[in-house]
């Protein structure tokens, strides 16, 4: 690097080499000096880099000038860059093992309290090694404002979508810009409003549509329902028609079939662990983003996970908001949107008139801190499970709403929605009229 900066400063750099790969603390100083030479665009020659290094007061720390002599004289092949970067970052590896291993063979025994947390950090060290991301986990101010640019450039270009992942909602789309990164997206509503049913329909969207590696942790029901539910939702087909005595036709059974082959060659990977701890869905979610690259979370639902934690056992609200604060957390760390299902508590159910069934922020169940870690929230309700009577029942069927209650970075508002009672599933728009049905 000091005999051709130009060249192998930039390859250092894009191997994503730190000062923290360097053992010997002269080596770590002046390469960090290198970098910041490199990057303003000053010439890195031995006279002007002895002086700056002086000026700097880091002359001493680097082993004075006639170290810094012997490394220019030193002339090692070109062709062997590639290898002695290797090998520092293989010591780097090696060195990080040891110090974490260490770390967790004292912290063992101490004899912890909290065991599972104990595991779930040292399994967190271990892969952030494997994974390089305990060297280049934040990224500089420089990238994040390329990132702001390429995105403020998509946008101007007219992809609309350009921010995060497409729900397939297209009003929910347009108001949120998608699913983005690191973000957690509460889906909060009573009891059989269809919370699971609309999660599932977003994870059909982003496994078939956009052909997205998905993740999917059901708490409530089984594998087997939920791809029981996503086969037939997709192939547009009602099961209930079949206790009814309905007899499918062949167009029927070839949409199913397809839906099957479809679901079956999908990259979806479904965790149907009852009560499953918030360390041990970080665990799994962890390994299925190393080896999967899965980019989308989603978790039915939080009321019905688990912390281990001491401080949990005496409180639910400490427990929900430990569950509430790791997801973000994870979301975080693995740089993908999360979505979570959750209960209201029955305040919909208590209200009068008009207000009768429409869900509030703070009609979420047993914490604020969800409301607090969240980064959207959407309350689901559909306005004919309050009807009073049949006729009313009758003119109020299909009616759905999502209302966006919070959005950090973006508006909030009501979104129409269509839900299909028979097929389980949702659709974008209201309900159409009689008259457009033609």
């Amino acid at each position: 690097m000091l005999q051709d900066p130009q060249e192998y400063i930039g390859v250092a750099i894009e191997e994503k080499l730190t000062k923290e790969h360097f053992y010997l603390p002269a080596h770590s100083t002046l390469f960090g000096f290198l970098i910041e030479l490199f990057e303003s665009g000053t010439e890195v020659e031995l006279v002007s880099l002895v002086q700056r290094l002086l000026d700097r007061g880091l002359l001493d720390r680097v082993g004075g000038p006639a170290t810094l002599t012997d490394l220019y004289t030193y002339a090692p092949s070109p062709g062997h860059f590639n290898s002695h970067l290797q090998h520092v970052k293989d010591k780097f590896v090696l060195r990080s093992i040891i110090h974490n291993s260490t770390e967790a063979i004292a912290q063992a025994y101490d004899a912890p309290d909290e065991v599972a947390a104990l595991l779930d950090t040292v399994e967190a060290r271990i892969l952030a090694i494997r994974e390089g991301a305990e060297t280049n986990k934040s990224p500089t101010l420089k990238q994040s404002v390329n990132e702001v640019i390429e995105q403020f450039q998509a946008l101007l270009a007219g992809e609309k979508r350009a921010q995060g992942l497409a729900t397939g909602f297209d009003e929910l789309d347009r108001m949120s810009s998608g699913l983005k990164p690191g973000e957690m997206f509460v889906i909060a509503a009573r009891p059989s409003m269809g919370k699971t049913s609309l999660m599932m329909n977003i994870v059909e969207h982003l496994c078939f549509e956009q052909a997205r590696p998905v993740m999917v942790f059901s708490c409530e029901m089984s594998a087997f329902q939920l791809v029981q539910r996503l086969i037939f939702s997709k192939a547009r087909f009602a099961m209930s028609q079949l206790s009814r005595g309905y007899t499918p036709t062949k167009g029927d059974l070839q949409r199913v079939h397809r839906a099957a082959l479809e679901t079956a060659a999908a990259k979806l990977f479904i965790d149907d662990t009852p009560g499953i701890s918030i360390n041990e869905l970080r665990a799994k979610a962890r390994r299925r983003k190393r080896d999967e690259n899965i980019q989308f979370i989603a978790i039915d639902y939080l009321q019905l996970m688990k912390s281990r934690t001491r401080q949990a056992e005496n409180s639910r609200e400490r427990e929900i908001a430990e569950i509430s604060a790791g997801i973000k957390g994870l979301a975080k760390e693995l740089s993908l949107p999360i979505l979570i299902l959750a209960q209201l508590n029955r305040g919909p159910e208590n209200r009068t008139g008009k207000s009768l069934g429409i869900p509030r922020m703070s009609d979420l169940r047993e914490s604020g801190a969800i409301e607090q870690d969240a980064d959207m929230v959407g309350l689901l309700y559909r306005t004919a499970y309050y009807a009073e009577n049949e006729d009313e029942r009758d003119a109020e069927a299909g009616k759905a709403e999502l209302v966006l209650a919070k959005n950090r970075n973006g508006e909030t508002g009501h979104i129409p929605l269509t839900f299909i009672a028979d097929q389980m599933r949702f659709e974008s728009g209201p309900p159409a009229q009689e008259g457009d049905r033609g």
